[in-house]
């Protein structure tokens, strides 16, 4: 598809009944030894996209995206499968190959895979619809990006087989499976947990899907996160040894490793340890770097410094895919930007530490070695008092498992669930001697000699292939519910499809939902209650404090208040900015050497800067200076009066005032003066005058006088073409 033209979900939606996945399995990104890229030499990249938007600061360096070796995660559930594709595409421009779609947490307790398309709470019920959409929608965003996307999902909850069929089906890639994660998050009976979890993953086995742990979850729910460290990587032990004997290749599971404390705690101090000691106990295994949530709150700041200090620790030690737990999630609310921004985080973080580990190694004597080994040593003693007790089922009902005690300190507080108890007790059943199933991919005693077939046939051949040989087989579920399903929920935003209308969103098309920041002198208490007033004052409706940040507590808080903003802008009406009319830099040159330009620049006022005006004129930053323009600099903190006096004396044809500084608009009071002065002194009509800064709008600007004005993002090509056609126009005159 066109890359400027908009993803048509209802496209994408039709005919979804005679959809196939074109392939199944995980892909890993291909690494390139030694990748260079504008001068740069990567070691520790992969191959290029073909279509991707690169970090901002890009712009400096001919605009590549290096893409990590590592496969970056972006989670994505805002309840609405139509806007996550959309969301899909955005995070894939950004780096993003391993799309995860959260479930929502009632799910687990469905004793049946779902159909139809319920708007879900907290995460998408998954259904077949859903799912082939989505991977019907990343067909089309891979062709676009140049490199393939892992689509995850979770197989888990009491419909765990059920699920884990639809998904060997549908083209899924990755999936969460840990049949400890049913039974200590979930209360789902432990015997129906490993029962299900064994055909589960038999499954996965079948259709190569890679397989997620969850035994982060444990530092995610302890009271003291740090404590549960001997105790996860038992976890880990136990699910991924079940897993390879139910048939998961090795390289098709993934530890999902989370470090179990953030700053203001010693961050590197707990979490590398531990990191080096999972390493060490799991190295045959893939690993799956996610950052910590159990201390983030609604700062999106505090969120990304954790995110990049657990980077850190996944380029000190290892990971194969680093996942991207949005900012917001201590907001619960799964935004558009945030996705992104995470992605970014990731990619930024990643390749502005390649090759760290050419140049840095870690110690192998002191206080880490002596604490991995610490690690390890209380990992081992928990599982061997695990097995003295009599077992993983034994130790969960005598709660081993969450307590805030590490380990072989217990405290008594663990979860404890019981054998005979928990959803879906009492449902399993021991099969018969007869007992047979034709599907290709399952698990335990299935007594194919009664139909003549020796070990290894595939007792789907009785029936000409099941649903994973004949997809004909596959009954696909439309609709069930008739007032909530996608039909209606995009006949609502009709109008904002592929229409002239537009209207803010961060969740969901056209929501309308806007934030604002504001900073108000007063204590928190008081500046909560006013900023609701404020963005009432703003006509915004819904109006909701999503973050408040004590600033000193007598003079300042600063809130962030989210609201609906219920209007519709018509793109049609727009008056747009008329894009630069650039020449080109041969024409430029052209121009200078018949016609010698001399220009005065400097930082006016008591400003300091002198960076951004240096950018514009040295020919190192590719200034005017490289067009043969004559440049003298004045410095910083220059009086308006010196800047004429130097324009007078040089018979300058230019000024160029660089002004960054703008509190009580004291850019734009400069700029007046200069041109002010410019008139008494006579010069004004020989002489072009131009602001720039950070802080400068151009039509603000050319309403104080001067002839333009540059904000971010100006270059030098910019400057010298408007000196350039000024002159040609004044001469005109």
């Amino acid at each position: 598809m066109n890359i400027n033209d908009k993803l048509d979900i209802r496209e994408i939606l039709k005919d979804l009944d005679k959809y196939e996945p074109r392939r199944r399995g995980w892909a890993w990104r291909k690494p390139v030894k030694e990748l260079e890229m504008a001068g740069n030499i990567y070691l520790d990249a992969s191959e290029p996209l073909k279509n991707s938007i690169p970090l901002p600061a890009a712009k400096y360096f001919d605009n590549i995206d290096p893409q990590p070796v590592q496969s970056i995660t972006s989670e994505i559930a805002s309840g609405r499968f139509e806007d996550d594709i959309r969301r899909m595409r955005m995070a894939a421009w950004h780096g993003a190959d391993h799309l995860m779609v959260i479930r929502t947490a009632g799910q687990s307790h469905f004793d049946g895979l779902i159909e139809g398309t319920p708007q879900g709470v907290g995460g998408v019920p998954i259904s077949r619809k859903q799912v082939r959409a989505q991977r019907k929608a990343l067909d089309i965003i891979e062709d676009e990006i140049g490199r393939p996307i892992n689509y995850h999902s979770y197989v888990s909850g009491v419909a765990g087989p059920d699920i884990a069929v639809m998904f060997a089906e549908e083209g899924v890639n990755g999936a969460h499976q840990d049949p400890q994660y049913n039974v200590l998050y979930r209360n789902i009976n432990m015997v129906r947990s490993f029962v299900d979890a064994a055909e589960s993953k038999k499954i996965m086995a079948w259709a190569d899907i890679l397989q997620i742990d969850g035994a982060h979850n444990a530092n995610a729910t302890a009271m003291v996160a740090w404590k549960v460290m001997p105790e996860l990587m038992v976890q880990h032990a136990i699910n991924s040894l079940f897993s390879v004997k139910a048939g998961i290749k090795k390289e098709n599971i993934a530890l999902s490793t989370v470090p179990p404390t953030a700053s203001p705690a010693p961050d590197l101090k707990i979490n590398l340890p531990y990191a080096k000691a999972l390493r060490d106990f799991f190295d045959e295994y893939k690993m799956r770097a996610q950052m910590n949530t159990k201390y983030m709150e609604s700062s999106t700041r505090e969120a990304t410094v954790t995110h990049v200090l657990n980077m850190v620790i996944s380029k000190l030690t290892s990971a194969d895919i680093q996942s991207t737990i949005t900012p917001d999630e201590g907001r619960n609310v799964p935004w558009h930007m945030y996705n992104v921004e995470a992605c970014d985080t990731a990619k930024q973080s990643l390749i502005g530490m390649d090759g760290l580990l050419e140049m840095v190694e870690l110690k192998q004597s002191g206080y880490l070695p002596d604490k991995v080994r610490e690690l390890k040593e209380r990992a081992v003693l928990f599982f061997e008092e695990l097995l003295q007790t009599g077992g993983y089922f034994k130790a969960v009902e005598e709660g081993f498992f969450i307590d805030s005690g590490i380990y072989p300190e217990r405290n008594g507080d663990g979860i404890s669930r019981q054998i005979d108890g928990g959803v879906g007790v009492n449902t399993v059943y021991e099969r018969d001697p007869d007992y047979f199933a034709p599907v290709t991919a399952h698990f335990g005693y299935n007594n194919i000699s009664q139909y003549g077939l020796k070990q290894g046939d595939n007792p789907s051949i009785l029936i000409n292939g099941s649903t994973f040989e004949d997809r004909s087989k596959i009954i696909f579920i439309d609709e069930l519910d008739e007032t909530d399903n996608v039909d209606i929920r995009m006949k609502e935003n009709e109008k904002y499809r592929n229409t002239n209308l537009i209207r803010p969103e961060v969740e969901w098309l056209a929501d309308g939902t806007v934030v604002i920041d504001i900073t108000l002198p007063t204590s928190v208490k008081y500046a909560e209650a006013a900023s609701l007033e404020i963005a009432k004052k703003m006509n915004l409706s819904e109006p909701e404090v999503i973050h408040k940040e004590l600033l000193h507590p007598a003079e300042a808080t600063r809130i962030q208040v989210k609201g609906k903003f219920n209007f519709d802008i018509d793109m049609s009406k727009l008056v747009l900015p008329e894009e630069p009319d650039l020449l080109s830099d041969t024409d430029i040159r052209e121009y200078v050497d018949n016609h010698p330009v001399t220009i005065v620049a400097g930082t006016v006022g008591e400003d300091e800067h002198s960076v951004g005006l240096r950018e514009i004129i040295d020919i190192k930053h590719g200034g005017i200076e490289k067009y043969g323009i004559k440049c003298i600099y004045l410095g910083t903190s220059v009086p308006i009066s010196k800047l004429i006096d130097a324009a007078i004396e040089a018979d300058a044809d230019a000024i160029l005032m660089s002004t960054i500084i703008s509190h009580d608009d004291i850019h734009y009071k400069n700029m007046k003066k200069t041109h002010d002065l410019a008139v008494e002194k006579g010069i004004r009509d020989k002489i072009i005058i131009i602001a720039g800064g950070t802080q400068v709008t151009p039509e603000l600007a050319r309403k104080q006088g001067v002839d333009a004005g540059f904000g971010r993002g100006t270059k030098g090509h910019h400057v010298a073409s408007f000196i350039v056609k000024q002159k040609e126009k004044m001469n005109d005159n």
